[in-house]
């Protein structure tokens, strides 16, 4: 406990909430008082309050530090949207960037969109005019500053992406060539681009070996990302940078043939030299392969325990349940014939494909194909259509209107596909549908939460939530008697332990670290986190996004000691002319101090907030 005299005047007074200070200790009733962006004392006695200050009343509620989500696409969004609100009003304060190969810092706005627009399924024609209109930089330092210059509402970190970074070396054509293969300059020019962004504070390099994910546009689309293309003995380059600079590589490993997961788990090992942070997608319970959950922890304490290593597994801790319209899902990436359609981006030319019958026996093929490694399970009962043209077909599963059509269930998709488009909306859980096992891969060591994807797949999933919905499970299941972990083990995961294991200044509430924080009313963890919502998004062109509201849960959200986010309102101009977050480097020792705040230009608006 701090004593405070009784002349300080605080900023902002958090009263009589249960603190957690994100370093896994349990949490303590404490009022704390907020100055200049920093925690300056915690209290257990009432702390001063004067004309000017702030107070936020937390009595039965928890106080915590705002949650670290590692693994978000945001690159684009936070061009037009700073604010990136969807996170922050679910307790979010700092968003990682840049993962899964993907930044947007070396390559051309062009090569920008072809690289991300298909492969995180945002409208391309938006990623474009967001890069074309918001690039102002042309190093990793310029990129810092821009983003900076912004008026964030998240702090902000990033990881350079493996085929940015490629691209920019090779040219977005050669480096998806899979016959063309860098010269020793080229190898040394992208080491060289790689040590430039780590200089500037980037986190690390991400980087995808998995074939599904492909280029938009018309110059080279439906080619696998520039990381796929690259050697194991480019990564082996990568990683000794890496190894040096104690920096962290996110992964995306083959999720067909999963055996280059044991080449980034070697690669984390310190057995006769350092060992190299990784943190790789996903540990999963996928209902497609039932078997795979059980072999995350033995990776993990063969990399860690055995190997000495640093190796890290990303883990989503809710239900993995996605929607689609019509064939728009990045699941039929998996397989030749889903890939074929996906190809094409006119409706005319996709729907004479799905009429074509010996397209159909391709896709039924490889639908009914038994061994054939994948994440979707590929079963239509396991469906339930949510939105149709033919109301009567609303709330029934793709299989059992195929029965009643007396038709394969392969064809009655595509027929529904072909004659209503994307006007045909249906639902799947692809996994962590059996809780037992998901809490059993939270108590899992090597394994951190995260796995978002906020800002991408707009249409297809909504997860900005995850940390409530971890908070309301551990809730649950305590009160039911049959805990899962401590609370404060479960904070410690959403914030404190990501922070560490980044080297961010980030997760953390304790007295002189920034005030990043949310207050949490566990009477508001109910039904409501799990509930479908969409919202508008003006700055793609009102796209209507799917969302999360759970406002009776996250009752605050405050970044460097401004609160931002009070019982379902942000502040006014949040994100437009109001930023409290900044951008933070790796490879520093800054903490605390609250950044200049810098109003976005004149003709920017709103960041989507609901300003009162």
């Amino acid at each position: 406990m701090s004593t405070t005299p009784a002349s300080t005047e605080f900023d902002l007074v958090v009263r009589g909430g249960l603190w957690f200070d994100g370093t896994g200790a349990p949490g303590v009733v404490r009022d704390l008082g907020i100055k200049d962006g920093v925690v300056a004392t915690a209290s257990a006695d009432p702390l001063p309050v004067g004309p000017d200050t702030e107070v936020v009343e937390a009595a039965g509620r928890w106080v915590m530090p705002g949650f670290v989500d590692p693994h978000t696409h945001y690159d684009a969004e936070v061009l037009v949207s700073p604010g990136l609100p969807e996170s922050v009003r679910h307790g979010v304060t700092t968003v990682l960037m840049g993962n899964c190969s993907l930044s947007t810092v070396f390559v051309p706005p062009l090569d920008a969109a072809d690289l991300f627009s298909r492969v995180e399924a945002l409208p391309r024609e938006h990623v474009l005019t967001a890069l074309e209109q918001g690039r102002t930089w042309s190093s990793p330092r310029e990129y810092v500053a821009a983003l900076d210059a912004l008026p964030l509402g998240p702090n902000v970190a990033a990881f350079i992406g493996h085929s940015d970074v490629r691209a920019a070396v090779l040219g977005l054509g050669r480096s998806t060539d899979p016959s063309s293969r860098p010269s020793r300059a080229e190898l040394a020019a992208i080491d060289a681009g790689v040590e430039d962004a780590l200089d500037a504070g980037f986190l690390g390099v991400s980087t995808m070996t998995n074939p599904w994910d492909k280029l938009d546009g018309d110059r080279y689309r439906s080619r696998t990302l520039p990381s796929t293309h690259a050697s194991w003995a480019e990564f082996r380059r990568i990683h000794r940078i890496l190894r040096r600079r104690d920096r962290v590589l996110q992964a995306v490993p083959n999720l067909n043939t999963k055996y280059d997961v044991a080449f980034f788990a070697l690669a984390t090992t310190g057995l006769g030299r350092k060992p190299m942070k990784a943190a790789v997608l996903a540990a999963a319970d996928t209902k497609a392969e039932r078997w795979v959950h059980r072999i995350f922890g033995p990776i993990a304490f063969a990399a860690n325990r055995i190997g000495r290593g640093a190796f890290r597994w990303q883990h989503l801790p809710t239900t993995f349940e996605v929607y689609s319209d019509g064939i728009d899902l990045v699941v039929f990436e998996e397989f030749g014939s889903g890939r074929a359609a996906l190809h094409l981006k006119e409706e005319v030319a996709r729907n004479e494909l799905l009429r074509d019958e010996a397209y159909r026996r391709w896709f039924r093929q490889d639908f009914d194909k038994k061994f054939s490694p994948r994440v979707w399970h590929r079963d239509f009962d396991d469906t339930t259509i949510v939105e149709c043209p033919d109301a009567s077909l609303v709330g029934r599963s793709i299989g059992d209107v195929a029965r009643d059509r007396g038709v394969h269930p392969v064809d009655t998709f595509l027929d529904l596909v072909v004659e209503h488009g994307r006007k045909f909306r249906w639902h799947t859980v692809i996994a962590n549908d059996r809780p037992e096992v998901a809490n059993r891969l939270l108590r899992q060591p090597g394994v951190t939460v995260g796995f978002s994807d906020a800002g991408a797949h707009l249409r297809n999933m909504a997860f900005y939530n995850y940390g409530i919905c971890m908070l309301r499970r551990i809730h649950e299941y305590a009160r039911r008697g049959k805990p899962v972990m401590p609370l404060e083990s479960a904070v410690h995961k959403l914030t404190g332990e990501l922070g560490d294991f980044y080297g961010i200044d980030a997760g953390h509430l304790r007295i002189g670290d920034r005030a990043d924080l949310v207050v949490v009313d566990p009477a508001g963890l109910n039904q409501d986190t799990d509930a479908y919502h969409e919202a508008p998004m003006p700055e793609f062109g009102g796209l209507s996004r799917m969302v999360n509201r759970n406002d009776a849960a996250v009752t605050a959200t405050a970044v460097a000691g401004r609160v931002v986010f009070r019982a379902g309102e942000f502040v006014p101009g949040y994100g437009a002319t109001v930023g409290t977050g900044r951008f933070l480097r790796a490879g520093t020792d800054e903490r605390g101090p609250v950044p200049v705040r810098r109003p976005a230009p004149p003709a920017a608006a709103p960041a989507g907030s609901a300003a009162p």
